[in-house]
């Protein structure tokens, strides 16, 4: 069993295109090689699904405990896998706080495996050295394996920083990533452009896995990458397998709604949910004989024209939410159930008109990043971790009940808000929730028991 992490010196210094490079260069190797990333990012892990052809999970020790992170990265390999985790932004940037839980190094501690430290390359000599031996030095827990070059634009270059850098650290430079424009990929507001909208990418995936084969020593890192399991906690969900097989949940899936947690379908499978996917793009209601709905964040706002063209669809939803279907919506998906959303651009397009409100588009992020939400629900009180990263932000034209206080700790100091609007039987709010998050696990069994319910009392 092999597993390796790859991380970064900091953002944007190509860890993801190596990352891709690096997965389809071990898969045309005869590997069959896992995904994961670090965190709550939600872009990067449909890049790792279109090079490996497998699911990629992500591993937030901040949001999932640290022995179920264990459980979710563990009980998918086999003894002939090999588990690629790509890192986010530096090694060592943790949460907010500045604790480093929700680091990749914690992650990479939490697991047992070995990192492979991607650095850029460009304008160094000697100092590459010194930024590696930083790294190494920072914590000596974290096993740094290898250092990868990125970036630079000939063999002579690379020889040169990796002298400097083994001689100075003892660390192995196992290769080397040419500095080639046709490996860039193209970014919009909340980061990289989804793998789905990329024509070529099949193109860059394969020229990216070819130059990596040619300079790095796969060998080397697989040898370098033998993992022995870790212990970790029991699925919370396993006790209740099957508990609600008599459910089907229809999921919104497409360009512009697939923000999801790969694991918080796991988790719905197991407790033996149905889901049907459908396109509120392109589709012209909702499924059919569903008994819930789950709308997921994405880009709704990138594409506005279509959905507000898609006038059945905005419809169906509208009759069947008013009617009373439950219906869980995250972010994105909160955004298009009020009456109108807008682009970065200012345009303004049509949306369900379910929420009395209307959605804005911000120049900046609001309530970025990790956040402890208090939700109350049929009069229990559920608490949580979770995450928020959007755009936009709702201005409600009338008083809409919100079941969410959401606190965020930043430098010590506590900012508080309101969220999680309900009305009928949806609940949405901008929060993207970690079903194996303690507490959110709980969460999930009551809203599935209150669609349950409604069901058996015909809503």
């Amino acid at each position: 069993m092999h597993g390796l992490m790859l991380a970064g010196t900091s953002s944007n210094v190509g860890k993801t295109t190596a990352t891709m490079g690096l997965m389809a260069a071990f898969k045309a190797k005869g590997c069959h090689v896992l995904p994961a990333k670090t965190g709550p990012d939600y872009i990067d892990p449909m890049f790792h699904q279109f090079v490996t052809d497998e699911p990629s999970v992500n591993l937030d020790t901040w949001i999932v405990s640290s022995e179920r992170i264990k459980t979710l990265f563990y009980r998918r390999l086999k003894e002939d896998d090999l588990a690629i985790v790509e890192g986010v932004m530096g090694l060592y940037d943790g949460n907010a706080s500045g604790s480093e839980i929700g680091s990749s190094a914690y992650l990479a501690k939490t697991l047992g495996i070995p990192v492979f430290l991607i650095i850029d390359g460009r304008g160094m000599a000697m100092s590459a050295a010194a930024l590696v031996m930083g790294y190494v030095n920072f914590d000596p827990e974290v096993h740094i394996a290898g250092v990868i070059v990125n970036r630079i634009k000939s063999q002579t270059h690379f020889e040169l920083l990796k002298n400097a850098i083994e001689t100075r650290t003892g660390v192995p430079c196992v290769g080397w990533i040419p500095d080639d424009p046709a490996l860039t990929v193209g970014s919009r507001h909340l980061g990289l452009i989804p793998a789905d909208e990329l024509p070529k990418l099949k193109e860059t995936v394969q020229r990216a896995g070819e130059l990596t084969a040619a300079h790095v020593d796969l060998d080397r890192m697989l040898e370098y990458a033998e993992i022995t399991p870790q212990g970790g906690a029991a699925d919370p969900f396993a006790g209740q397998a099957g508990r609600f097989s008599d459910l089907t949940v229809g999921v919104a899936w497409d360009p512009a709604f697939n923000f999801y947690y790969h694991d918080n379908f796991t988790a719905l499978k197991t407790l033996g949910v149905k889901l049907v996917p459908f396109s509120p793009l392109k589709d012209k209601g909702v499924p059919e004989n569903i008994d819930a709905l789950y709308i997921g964040g994405g880009f709704p706002e990138v594409f506005g024209q279509a959905f507000s063209d898609n006038t059945a669809m905005r419809s169906d939803l509208k009759d069947k939410l008013e009617a009373g279907l439950p219906c869980f919506a995250e972010c994105g998906g909160l955004m298009v159930l009020t009456r109108s959303l807008q682009n970065k651009d200012g345009r303004r397009y049509d949306g369900v008109g379910f929420l009395p409100a209307e959605t804005v588009m911000t120049k900046r992020l609001q309530h970025f990043g990790y956040v402890t939400v208090s939700a109350q629900l049929d009069g229990r009180e559920f608490e949580f971790r979770a995450h928020e990263f959007h755009h936009s932000r709702v201005e409600a034209s009338e008083e809409i009940p919100e079941i969410y206080r959401i606190t965020k700790v930043k430098n010590q100091s506590a900012s508080h808000w309101r969220g999680g609007y309900v009305k009928n039987h949806t609940l949405a709010g901008y929060p993207h929730l970690h079903f194996y998050a303690e507490g959110a696990d709980d969460f999930l069994i009551a809203l599935l028991k209150k669609a349950r319910d409604l069901k058996e009392a015909g809503r």
